[in-house]
């Protein structure tokens, strides 16, 4: 049986600006963008939630609920700095940590109990250096598998910590709002509840067949999670599937000459971002959220590798034109590229190729 912690830095970015500015501590702290020119919230402290403010919620929205509410902006070179030092505390105990994010990660510690001592000892060890090294506190959840050590790490935050045995498993989901499921959005939440699954236990009753048409591929992971199953691996070498950059306009755009224009920027973005990287792609994906909030995505999968800027931007006028723009207002653009491969397999490749 495997052993796994998911580590969950509590409210990241704003902990990190009130460790070093002591003028936010025990204050509402937003960080994002400005509520005056519609910037959204990327954290907030636990002062600022128990206003109701929440992550991705409209900066101007969250000034409406918290009026006292400190806006600052966020310094990712600062948190970037201080996520590697959380990783090189994490690598300290195991080799096998998948990095979700800055400031979350799974930890396989299945082989380090000789070492170590039991999980909860290692979980509690980390989150101490965590908040030694940095100021700052963790959460952890521990079970036998992924899916149930991510939901545990949130139960009881900040500076939590949980455990999820192999007994309690079947019986901790069932019980579980399917809300509270990792991989299930509001959407699917949505969908679920009208179909009368509200809990685990709900969805306990459905079949294997009966949810592959209603949820495809997913539908899997769904009847696994449902009897607190997950045989995902912790991937301690996990490649990036994207790049892509977006951005969201002051004010709406409404001609689509200056929409494309800023396309060709956030593609020079990414054609920049993928050279640092060493990377090649070969999907295209165009990003547009309407003044409404309504937001499409449309793609296109080139023949062979991209290896040169034009080779995005080509593509990006019949992406925009197939999102239906004419006549609508254009709040955010983006622009990212997938499927993929590392720029030297693709070299050796070639020569293969020429041999």
């Amino acid at each position: 049986m495997r052993q796994i912690i998911h580590i969950d830095m509590d409210a990241f970015y704003a902990s990190v600006e009130q460790r070093d500015f002591p003028q936010y501590r025990n204050k509402p702290v937003v960080v994002g963008g400005d509520p005056a020119i519609r910037g959204v919230v990327a954290t907030c402290s636990y002062e600022a939630r128990t206003f109701g403010i929440h992550s991705a919620m409209a900066c101007s929205q969250a000034l409406r609920l918290c009026s006292q509410a400190i806006f600052v902006r966020p310094r990712f070179e600062v948190y970037r700095q201080i996520s590697q030092q959380i990783r090189d505390i994490m690598f300290s105990y195991t080799d096998v940590v998948e990095p979700l994010s800055l400031d979350e990660a799974y930890l396989d510690v299945t082989q380090c109990n000789r070492t170590f001592g039991s999980p909860t000892l290692i979980a509690k060890a980390i989150q101490k250096d965590i908040q030694f090294k940095t100021g700052l506190t963790a959460s952890a959840g521990i079970s036998y598998n992924k899916f149930l050590a991510k939901i545990a790490s949130d139960l009881d935050k900040p500076n939590g910590l949980t455990l999820i045995t192999e007994k309690q498993g079947p019986n901790f989901v069932q019980q579980l709002p399917i809300g509270k499921f990792y991989g299930i959005g509001p959407a699917t939440q949505e969908k679920m509840q009208c179909m009368g699954i509200y809990t685990g236990d709900d969805l306990l009753a459905w079949s294997l067949d009966e949810l592959k048409p209603l949820f495809g591929k997913a539908s899997l992971y769904y009847y696994n999670a449902a009897r607190g199953l997950d045989d995902r691996e912790v991937e301690s070498h996990r490649q990036r599937k994207s790049i892509g950059s977006e951005k969201t306009f002051d004010e709406d755009l409404k001609d689509p000459k200056e929409m494309l224009e800023k396309l060709h920027q956030l593609a020079a973005e990414v054609w920049q971002e993928m050279q640092q990287k060493e990377v090649t792609a070969r999907t295209i994906t165009v990003k547009v959220k309407f003044d409404d909030f309504v937001q499409v995505t449309r793609a296109k999968t080139v023949s062979r590798n991209i290896n040169e800027v034009v080779e995005i931007t080509v593509h990006l006028q019949e992406l925009l034109h197939k999102a239906e723009i004419e006549g609508r207002r254009v709040r955010l653009l983006g622009v990212t590229v997938s499927n993929l491969d590392m720029l030297n397999s693709v070299k050796k490749e070639q020569q293969l190729f020429l041999l």
